[in-house]
């Protein structure tokens, strides 16, 4: 199973991070980093049967394309935002963490309304 080879490499990277923590504390932000990277990288073929169901999803519904690039864009920003906070986290700097995580939120709000504004539309047509 793939999630016991992404608990290995996630372990594995706390294990060494503590290693070089006491020899180079410099070098442990490297080691986080690379550590989360291969994890994205594993997951990656999930994210694309993620992606097919989304567009199967949006082919039998007649929905607009571009909602589903911003149903993807808004679950982009969500991750990229979560990971990169957790990366100033475990380096010490929760407060610029916290402010990606407020920037990302933002983000979303903002590329949330045309799925927002398509789904009032809907609404309204449904009305009699």
């Amino acid at each position: 199973m793939e999630i016991f080879k992404i608990i290995g490499v996630g372990l594995l990277t706390c294990v060494i991070s503590i290693i070089i923590k006491q020899i180079k504390p410099e070098f442990n932000i490297i080691i986080l980093l690379c550590g989360g990277i291969i994890i994205l990288f594993m997951v990656l073929d999930q994210l694309r049967t993620v992606f097919d169901y989304f567009l199967t999803i949006f082919s039998k519904t007649n929905i607009d394309y571009s909602l589903f690039v911003s149903v993807l864009k808004v679950l982009g920003v969500g991750y990229l935002t979560e990971f990169a906070n957790s990366i100033c986290v475990d380096s010490g700097s929760a407060s610029i963490g916290e402010k990606i995580l407020i920037a990302g939120k933002i983000i979303i709000f903002c590329l949330a309304l045309p799925i927002v504004t398509n789904l009032i539309d809907l609404i309204i047509e449904m009305l009699p």
